[in-house]
């Protein structure tokens, strides 16, 4: 990397190979000896990554409270995963985007006690964890919600998403403790060992392989359930009052399916180079690998931030409600009457076949003439 020099003296513009003077000293390489890795972009990923993290952040809050208020307002447990996964990209944004990349390499250039380095490694990794396996949880509800709607009605409720989602950040946390040991790429040149290899497949595995096998089973399995249902629809009698519902369905569809398609597009090039540089050439001695190394995670770091605008394209309901703050015009957070009405379409389907039964029951209980 190019050492930035806030000096302003001749040596800023030394390029400096990507191997610190105490792993120098500790490897006992001459500086003759050392094959450099070029820099290529130069400090535009710390010009990026100060950008993003000052839209980014701002953004999730706004997201955040946007969401909150939707929660309160609809109990809908839909809601409460999408804040989840608002506020895990928030965490990533802080501890992989400012402490990681800037404070650790655009500030310090790295040189920073190793315990130090390893404890912000394993933070950086169970953000990342958290930010990514959030979604599952919203991939499976609405899998169930659109293929099995009777069980959704009975296990789907706020108090239950909170324990899932609980449970999600406390294995994100504990899925982070391994990667203490995680090798600094940028400053370790030896071949990797044996648990540098198993950390980088038991990487890969975690923020991507497996959850985009479950995006695509789960996805696809409804997106199958959708068009079934386009296709009968035209054969049923009375198709009155199923358009509306079906919109409803379609858009929070389309909302997962944004979410999860930029996830798989944003972090498979970082995914590619991982196990690239595990493999083929590293980062330390290949300038191309650098390159590709610092542009992957700059795509990567983009997913973090993207969210609140496919929200804002999807969903008329969380427009509104960033209207209402931007504003200032919210009301409160809770409805005044107790309407047991937003929740009428949820179990619209079940309620409905009592509801008809008691009417008709009663229509036919009242012509008659009292005894």
């Amino acid at each position: 990397m190019r050492r930035l020099d806030l000096r302003g003296n001749a040596e800023a513009m030394i390029e400096w190979p990507n191997v610190t003077e105490s792993g120098r000293r500790e490897l006992g390489l001459k500086p003759e000896e050392l094959q450099k890795s070029r820099c290529v972009l130069g400090s535009i990923p710390v010009v990026y990554y100060s950008v993003l993290l000052c839209i980014g952040v701002p953004v999730n809050v706004l997201t955040a409270v946007a969401l909150s208020r939707l929660a309160c307002r609809t109990k809908r447990a839909l809601y409460y995963y999408l804040l989840a996964v608002t506020a895990s990209d928030i965490l990533s944004q802080l501890f992989i985007i400012f402490v990681g990349f800037l404070l650790e390499t655009a500030v310090f250039h790295r040189e920073v006690p190793a315990l130090l380095l390893h404890c912000v490694s394993a933070a950086e990794f169970a953000a990342n964890h958290a930010s990514i396996w959030s979604t599952v949880p919203l991939t499976v509800d609405r899998y169930v919600a659109l293929c099995h709607p009777l069980l959704h009605r009975q296990i789907s409720y706020p108090a239950r998403a909170r324990r899932i989602i609980l449970a999600v950040l406390a294995l994100s946390l504990v899925s982070g403790v391994p990667f203490f040991w995680w090798s600094d790429m940028w400053r370790n040149s030896h071949p990797p060992t044996a648990l540098d290899t198993a950390l980088v497949w038991t990487h890969v595995t975690i923020i991507y392989f497996l959850p985009c096998s479950i995006f695509l089973v789960l996805n696809s399995l409804i997106i199958r359930t959708l068009r079934r249902r386009q296709r009968q629809q035209p054969c049923q009698e009375e198709p009155g009052p199923q358009p509306a519902p079906a919109r409803r369905l379609g858009k929070t569809t389309a909302m997962l399916l944004a979410i999860t398609s930029a996830f798989s597009v944003l972090w498979a090039p970082r995914t590619v180079v991982v196990i690239y540089h595990l493999y083929a050439a590293s980062v330390h001695s290949d300038w191309r690998v650098h390159l590709a190394y610092d542009l992957s995670n700059m795509l990567a770091m983009l997913n973090t931030a993207v969210n609140f605008f496919l929200y804002c394209f999807v969903s008329k309901a969380f427009r509104s409600s960033v209207r209402d703050i931007v504003l200032l015009r919210g009301g409160p957070l809770f409805p005044r009457s107790a309407p047991p009405q937003p929740h009428a379409p949820n179990n619209a389907s079940i309620s409905s076949l009592y509801s008809g039964s008691n009417k008709r029951s009663h229509r036919e209980w009242r012509p008659g003439k009292p005894s």
